[in-house]
């Protein structure tokens, strides 16, 4: 792009540098902090005085933007490590009384209510005190629990720690998730170690709103709305998803139509363009007109933000629709890259963590991919008649739209729908009507009767939207599932992406070879880390408790999971383990839960043999009291939950490498056992302290 182009778009130049300072402090802030907060401090001082003295120049302009670029970069860094450092507490090790106040309705999880909390204080022996601090609690299901709501205030007694990672490999950031979202701190409750006060119900504006959204809930159930057509309808009205389905997420997902049910940008677009549509005579009347059409849209936004519970990715719409019509409301141009960058620069300077957020990065890319190549696209095929020009410009937003976000969509769920074209066509216009007929069928609670056919009608549109998603879903090669993408072959992938975009716009033979050596550059890098991370031949220990395993895995691609329960908890594993598995190319494993024979493995009575080396799995008593004439050699002792002798015992049978000590043990178990490790002189792994191993054969 020419200097010329790039002054057009003043907000992406801000935007950059910010987004830039945001991702850095993000990654430093494990590291030292105090060196980066004075050098940080010092350089805004430095960057804000040059500032204010190159203004003043004209010759010097550039000077003035390297400026603001530093100062941006500077701020965004700043930013995040504020946000981050607030939510980092040091809690008690022991288990404490805490004073807690429910924020949010709690969630019904298989044995537990997930209840999000702001911590007001703790006691002690000592005396109280205050806290200010958001955590995540789990309290044992039983009829009380049943029974609170958002607004309640609890004193529960529990043991509170900062939220940690299991350290597998490839493993979810879940800690640092929790840390972007404001979260201190999780902790298990259990029955009897909770008492709620009495007179105690402090509602806030988000407790409001959730009491607001849990009114809508039981309205739609009233009119007659249940299973997956009462799910989808709250998902697209007002943004609530606990009634989704299992199979009803995987429909969505496969036939790539995910995104619609999230109410975001799509759906605050269709309602913004709804609300200006009716109120287009106001803006008739002139500059007075079309600043009151602005000032309504923006009470009327708030106002379906307030009522869907203000969850973020509403609030991040309705921001971006707000800009769109003080935009409007000034006379400038309502939607262009200029808008868009300076509604992504205020959100982030609001909260800086928004910018980890996956429906943060998908709406802005998509809005930006259609800004950019919708029109170009459109213009490859010349379309006539009104209803082809409609269908092609509708594919035409569907194709920039995805081009945008498919390496995203890739990298988060190591998916891409095949027919996300047939999809949209089909979906946008279904989910168009649903919200509109939602919205008339709310205006006319005063009419019952007709609200009731009204509802039918909803009823039968929800029906076929899901039926043809499914019937989508069924389709050959619907989708192609576990993709793997590093961070950087993203960023490579846009960089050649912003390449061609460029090239196509100037048609220069400079930008052509440019683009083609940046191509195969990318393919260069992903071959050659294709080729470090395909399949070895290992032997690989999980930290997950509750589900020990051994995973043999072949170079060929082929591995066998040895669950050592009969009943293991296999879903768990693998949603631990699924992106490792990706990560290096690896077929769906087979499951072993009983003595077996092949020619590369055999388990026979808790031995396993895996080309050569030899685990012993201890998860029962069955070898204490033992005895052999010579110890029996093995590689690996793996020690699990069930057993409940010595180290002591063990070593008079076997003889052996390492002892792994599974995630499954208890606390006391694993630091018993740690010791007679220790003083024995043998080497020892903990996975719950070391995370996933493997050892290469």
């Amino acid at each position: 792009m020419s200097t010329f182009y790039i002054h057009r778009y003043p907000y992406i130049r801000l935007i950059i540098p910010w987004i830039t300072g945001v991702f850095c402090g993000d990654h430093f802030f494990d590291r030292s902090w105090e060196p980066f907060g004075s050098v940080l401090a010092l350089g805004l001082c430095i960057a804000l005085l040059f500032v204010l003295y190159f203004l003043k120049r004209h010759s010097l302009r550039w000077c003035f933007g390297l400026a603001v670029s530093i100062l941006c970069f500077i701020g965004g860094w700043l930013g995040i490590t504020w946000q981050l450092q607030h939510a980092v507490y040091s809690f008690p090790e022991e288990e404490t009384v805490y004073r807690v106040l429910i924020t949010d309705a709690p969630q019904v999880k298989e044995h537990t209510y997930l209840c999000q909390t702001l911590l007001k204080g703790r006691r002690d022996t000592a005396g109280t005190y205050p806290i200010e601090r958001a955590a995540i609690l789990y309290l044992q299901q039983d009829s009380a629990v049943t029974r609170l709501k958002s607004g309640d205030e609890l004193l529960v007694s529990a043991r509170i720690s900062p939220p940690l990672n299991n350290r597998n490999f490839d493993e979810f950031d879940y800690a640092r998730f929790l840390m972007r979202k404001g979260i201190s701190g999780t902790g298990y409750v259990a029955s009897g170690k909770w008492a709620k006060l009495d007179g105690m119900n402090n509602l806030d504006l988000k407790g409001i709103a959730g009491s607001c959204r849990r009114k809508m809930i039981s309205l739609y159930r009233e009119l007659g709305f249940s299973g997956d057509e009462l799910a989808v309808l709250s998902a697209l009205t007002i943004g609530d998803k606990t009634e989704l389905s299992d199979s009803v997420r995987e429909s969505y997902s496969v036939a790539g139509a995910s995104h619609i049910l999230a109410l975001s940008g799509l759906h605050i677009g269709l309602l913004y363009t709804l609300l200006f549509f009716i109120l287009k005579p106001v803006a008739r009347r002139g500059n007075i007109g079309r600043a009151i059409r602005s000032v309504l849209l923006l009470i009327l936004l708030w106002a379906f933000a307030f009522f869907t519970g203000l969850s973020p990715s509403v609030v991040r719409s309705v921001s971006m629709c707000s800009i769109l019509a003080m935009a409007d409301m000034v006379g400038r141009q309502p939607l262009s890259l200029n808008t868009l960058a300076a509604a992504a620069w205020l959100m982030l300077f609001c909260n800086p963590a928004w910018l980890f957020d996956v429906g943060f990065q998908l709406s802005f890319l998509a809005v930006a991919s259609i800004l950019l190549i919708q029109k170009p696209v459109y213009h490859l095929i010349t379309v006539k008649g009104r209803i082809g020009k409609y269908i092609w410009g509708l594919m035409s937003v569907s194709i920039a739209a995805q081009v945008g976000t498919a390496p995203l969509v890739m990298f988060y769920f190591s998916r891409f729908s095949v027919h996300f074209l047939l999809t949209n066509l089909v979906v946008i216009p279904f989910i168009t009507i649903i919200l509109y007929a939602a919205v008339i069928m709310l205006l006319l609670i005063p009419l019952s009767w007709l609200q009731t056919v009204v509802a039918e009608g909803v009823k039968k549109l929800l029906e076929g939207l899901n039926f043809f998603v499914r019937w989508v879903e069924q389709l050959p090669y619907a989708s192609i599932d576990g993709i793997w993408l590093y961070q950087s072959e993203i960023l490579g992938i846009y960089i050649v992406g912003s390449l061609l975009t460029y090239y196509f716009m100037n048609r220069r033979y400079r930008n052509l070879l440019i683009c083609l050596f940046s191509i195969l550059l990318l393919g260069t890098y992903h071959a050659t880390i294709y080729w470090l991370d395909r399949p070895r031949t290992s032997l690989v220990f999980y930290n997950v408790r509750g589900c020990p395993a051994v995973h043999c895995i072949e170079s060929d691609g082929r591995s066998w999971i040895n669950y050592v329960d009969t009943i293991p908890h296999e879903k768990h594993l693998k949603r631990m383990a699924a992106n490792y598995w990706k990560h290096h190319h690896l077929l769906p494993p087979q499951k072993i839960t009983a003595d077996c024979r092949y020619m590369e493995l055999n388990r026979q009575q808790q031995i396993i043999s895996y080309h050569g080396c030899h685990i012993c799995v201890i998860n029962d008593n069955h070898w204490r009291n033992k005895t052999t004439v010579s110890p029996l050699y093995i590689q690996y002792l793996y020690l699990c939950k069930g057993y409940d002798g010595h180290m002591e015992e063990l070593t008079r049978i076997f003889s052996f490498s390492y002892v792994i000590l599974d995630a499954s043990l208890s606390e006391y178990r694993k630091h018993l056992l740690e010791s007679e490790c220790k003083q024995s002189g043998l080497r020892f792994i903990s996975l719950s302290d070391e995370g996933s191993v493997r050892f290469l054969l």
